[in-house]
């Protein structure tokens, strides 16, 4: 009979281990994060900001309404560093808004992709480009190989990476180490936000931040109030009194 095999590991604990850590804990491994702006969400993601590098997909019923809102504090930082490129916007970017809000006209480029594999092959091809700030790229009928392929590519760049999908995808599997669900707070002022994956513990509770709308709040900044408004503040022109027919 032969002797029964027996394999004896050394004893270690998950902080010597790349790579691993305890499923109650957030992960504390060294990564690259870029701060959110929201004091609130930086307390819940992993490292304390978004990854860098890494694939974060956001989730919402609608697009277009609400990115703006929770990214616009972390692209200000990223343009410094390169280009934010847009694949697939549902929205043309108001550059004079964006400018006024951080964001340059010179640091946007806006790709206009139209069919699932033209946005993912943009999207690929953009995150080879080692000067990137961010990507934000609209991808709603994405599915999780085209993703995972998408998630690989992020691991090659040190910018911040964002996949938009329809809040419909969150029972589907993906590969994004960061999945969270994006709409409009109760009070209909703010952001809520309900964190799906992350490397750590599953959370039980949502976030509700207080995210005013930033681009006219810094444009108001830079322009009097009444030159914003100069249509509504002016008062409307008198129209012509109609001339009166007269008989022939």
């Amino acid at each position: 009979m032969s002797a029964a095999l027996r394999l004896v590991l050394p004893a270690c604990s998950p902080d010597e281990v790349a790579g691993v850590w305890r499923a109650d804990q957030l992960h504390q491994a060294p990564q690259a994060v870029l701060s959110s702006g929201h004091a609130e969400l930086d307390a819940e993601l992993p490292g304390g900001g978004w990854p860098l590098g890494q694939l974060t997909e956001v989730l919402q019923l609608q697009s277009g309404l609400f990115e703006w809102r929770l990214l616009l504090p972390a692209l200000k930082r990223a343009v410094a560093q390169g280009p934010l490129v847009l694949i697939g916007a549902p929205l043309l970017p108001h550059l004079p808004a964006l400018a006024a809000a951080g964001i340059p006209a010179a640091q946007l480029l806006r790709i206009d992709a139209r069919t699932p594999a033209e946005r993912l092959w943009a999207a690929e091809q953009v995150l080879r480009c080692r000067e990137l700030g961010a990507l934000m790229a609209w991808l709603p009928q994405a599915r999780p190989e085209q993703l995972r392929r998408l998630q690989l590519a992020s691991t090659h760049t040190q910018a911040l990476v964002f996949a938009f999908r329809p809040e419909a995808a969150r029972h589907e599997s993906s590969p994004a180490p960061l999945r969270l669900t994006l709409r409009s707070a109760p009070d209909a002022l703010g952001l809520g936000i309900e964190l799906l994956k992350r490397r750590g513990p599953v959370t039980d509770h949502s976030l509700t931040l207080a995210a005013p709308l930033p681009v006219m709040a810094a444009l108001r900044k830079r322009r009097p109030l009444q030159d914003l408004g100069h249509v509504v503040d002016r008062p409307a022109p008198t129209r012509p009194a109609r001339r009166q027919l007269q008989s022939a």
